[in-house]
């Protein structure tokens, strides 16, 4: 693997819709809802996105969509229903109408942090980083246990060059989440570009220990101690990332930065 494409990998975010949690059992709705609007009765507002909230748990996304649709546009202003909606747009990959979308959400519960959150993750992926910095900001001041959040705005710091502050973002994350494999393999990549291998190291190897098969840390151990001098176990830890069974370090020619 080249320097661009490491860099490219080491960029790669991990952007996680967030949608609502339901507040009430869902095995407790035990009726469909057809939604006729030529009935002479209509089911209520809260009926309809409790119908909503059961088919998007259930992962019924197009009939879920067609619920959350139908509620925007008989004005039901429900925050809940343009976060969810704005999931299912964002997973559809339109980040446009997803951003939008979580927007409004936001407008109606400015101190809903989970749009905030994913209004973030939908900025990043439209490149609008400083935006993006912004929301997962908003969502850590609404929610400041919110590890997800804390990870992702460290992404943001990253891929705008402000590495100091990144790697407060990763270090606040796991303090949040001591499990969080992917926090510690970023926060390994942050203080390998920083020139700090022995703790890039050590919390590459951290999140081996959470994740043996996250390959960002397995390559980001090879790449620092290749960068130490011990080129031997450098290769044989990128060739285990790579899982390149056939890799002979005589014959393939790579870039190690």
């Amino acid at each position: 693997m080249d320097s661009s494409s490491q860099e490219a990998e080491e960029k790669r975010k991990i952007n996680e819709v967030k949608t609502f949690f339901v507040p009430f059992a869902l095995e407790a709705i035990k009726e469909d809802i057809t939604i006729n609007t030529n009935a002479p009765s209509k089911p209520s507002k809260e009926k309809i996105i409790n119908q909503a909230f059961k088919f998007h748990s259930q992962g019924n996304i197009p009939e879920a969509a067609k619920c959350y649709q139908y509620c925007i546009n008989q004005d039901f202003n429900d925050h809940r229903v343009f976060s969810n909606y704005g999931a299912i747009l964002q997973g559809l990959g339109k980040s446009q109408e997803a951003e939008f979308s979580y927007s409004k959400a936001i407008e109606i519960k400015p101190d809903f942090a989970e749009a905030h959150y994913n209004r973030g993750n939908v900025l990043s992926s439209l490149g609008k980083l400083k935006e993006s910095e912004l929301s997962y900001s908003k969502a850590i001041e609404i929610k400041s246990d919110y590890a997800e959040a804390h990870l992702n705005l460290g992404n943001t710091l990253r891929d705008l060059s402000n590495l100091e502050d990144a790697e407060l973002s990763y270090r606040k994350a796991i303090e949040l989440n001591s499990d969080y494999a992917e926090a510690h393999s970023n926060l390994g990549n942050i203080l390998k570009s920083l020139g700090k291998l022995d703790e890039a190291i050590f919390y590459y190897e951290k999140a081996i220990n959470i994740d043996k098969n996250l390959e960002s840390a397995l390559e980001g151990i090879g790449r620092s101690l290749f960068k130490k001098g011990n080129h031997s176990d450098g290769l044989l830890k990128i060739r285990e990332a790579i899982g390149s069974i056939g890799f002979n370090p005589n014959k393939s020619s790579i870039t190690i930065n």
